[in-house]
Parts: C-alpha cells; structure tokens; sequence
C-alpha cells in the first residue's frame, strides 16, 4: 500500500511517530515542535485516544494541548468500526491542522480504524500537508506494515519473533518500533527486517520523536535515540530456512543511532550529525 496521493496540491506533511512516555509537563519539546508545525496557537488539533482503554486518555490530552498554548484541541472517542463513518467525525478532521494518534494496543487501533473513512481521510489529509503525530501505539501503525507484537528484551532475530498486520500507510519505507531501548526491542525489529529488507528499520526510544519530512528526511527529536537499521545491503538471510524459534542469520546489516538534532534520509540511506 503506497502513501495516499491526495490531491497533489501542495507538500506532505510531516509524519511524526513518537517513541511513547514523551514528556508532557515541564519540558514537552516534541509536541510543542508538532504544535508548531499544525499552526501554533491557532492549531486545531484533532486527538484520536483508540488505542487505549482508559476513558480519560482524550482529555488528558486535550488539557496538554491547552496547556501548551493549544486553543482549539478536542478528541473523538472512536470505540467501533461504525464511529469511524460517522460524518461529525469526519468533519472535525477535516477541520483539523493537526492529529495526534495516542498509545495503547496497536491491533485494538488498526482493527478498529483499519480501511475505514476515517483511515482514508488521515491518509488523504497527510498527503495534502496536515502534519500526523502518534506515539507508542500510534507510531506503530503510521507504516505501510505495522509491527502489531512479538518478542521483546532480546537482540537475536528468531523465525517467530515478530507479528505484522497492515498500518496505516503513511509511508511504506519505514518499519516503525517504539519504547525502543527501554524494552529492548531491537531482535524484532531485525526480525521484521528478514521479511522485508526493502525498507529502513526505526527503533524509537521513549520521549523521542523522528520528524519525517515530504523527501523522506528525518530529524530526531527528544532525550533518547533513533535506532536505524538500514538493510539495503543485505547479503544473506536464514529466514526462509530456519525452523520456528530458531535464531535467524542475516549478513550485512548497517546500524546507526542518531540522538537529538541528528538527521537520516531514508532516500539515500545517509546519515547526518546535528554538529
């Protein structure tokens, strides 16, 4: 599933997966810089709390917003596949300049939103410029290809140690983790990476963000570090011979870990230092 192509009238807008537990009180860096990409104190963000069970998860967040300077920020409490066709939902979307994706379960968040009009119209309005921040669960579902489970703290790739399931689609160069090192999550992404070395691995710690701009650049945001794994030169992989929980080989992997100011282009593979 490529990107949306919208309607072709201007610039994409940002796509900004957050790696979860973002500082959200005295130093909100990341999404004071998501504020100000949506309009700053004139953003009209739009918060989507689905994938998590707790029933004060959207008003927590429209109180951060407001707090940061936020005017205009509501949510809308999409619990079943019917909210996502409701037209006032739709509408408040539509007047958005900004949505932000909470955390939670990522299966419970595509299962619900998947190939709904809802899904359709955060697609189209990040492909005609609308900037889309989520974090934890949120981030997880922004690729074509969503990392919806599999084993967590342990480095080694293994034949069952990831679980995919379809993303939103926002970009399809990416595979997207979050609470990166905190949960050590760095054998399923490689694991994931085995089943599609096309595109870049992002491994995003906790209260750090990649900025991913219309060309595919990123720059990392926040107190952590971005995990890339690029394995464009992949030269061997056991994946499709090992059998299920076996460790799985793979030659040729490029690793990088970008902090704060850092930058990468998914394009070219290239990293660039803030110094």
């Amino acid at each position: 599933m490529c990107p949306s192509p919208g309607t072709g009238a201007g610039e994409r807008g940002y796509v900004i997966p957050i790696g979860g537990a973002e500082e959200k009180l005295e130093h909100p860096t990341i999404l004071k810089k998501f504020v100000g990409l949506a309009g700053g104190k004139k953003a009209r963000i739009v918060i989507i709390p689905t994938a998590s069970r707790l029933i004060d998860t959207g008003p927590r967040y429209v109180k951060i917003f407001e707090d940061i300077g936020v005017a205009n920020a509501k949510f809308i409490p999409l619990e079943t596949r019917a909210d996502c066709l409701r037209e006032d939902y739709l509408e408040l979307l539509h007047q958005a300049t900004g949505i932000f994706i909470t955390g939670g379960n990522q299966l419970r968040l595509s299962t619900i939103l998947g190939g709904t009009p809802v899904a359709q119209a955060i697609r189209r309005l990040n492909a005609d410029g609308m900037p889309v921040a989520g974090t934890s669960a949120g981030a997880a579902i922004m690729p074509e290809h969503m990392i919806a489970g599999g084993d967590s703290d342990t480095k080694t790739p293994t034949e069952d140690g990831v679980t995919l399931s379809p993303g939103l689609g926002l970009t399809n160069s990416m595979l997207i983790d979050q609470h990166f090192t905190q949960r050590n999550r760095l054998g399923r992404l490689l694991t994931a990476l085995s089943f599609n070395p096309f595109v870049t691995g992002i491994g995003l710690d906790e209260d750090t963000a990649a900025f991913i701009n219309a060309k595919g650049e990123f720059e990392v945001v926040g107190s952590g570090v971005v995990t890339v794994v690029d394995p464009s030169k992949l030269s061997h992989s056991s994946m499709g011979s090992v059998r299920q929980g076996d460790p799985v080989s793979l030659f040729g992997l490029r690793l990088h870990i970008l902090a704060a100011g850092d930058r990468y282009d998914c394009t070219t593979r290239t990293p660039v230092s803030a110094d």
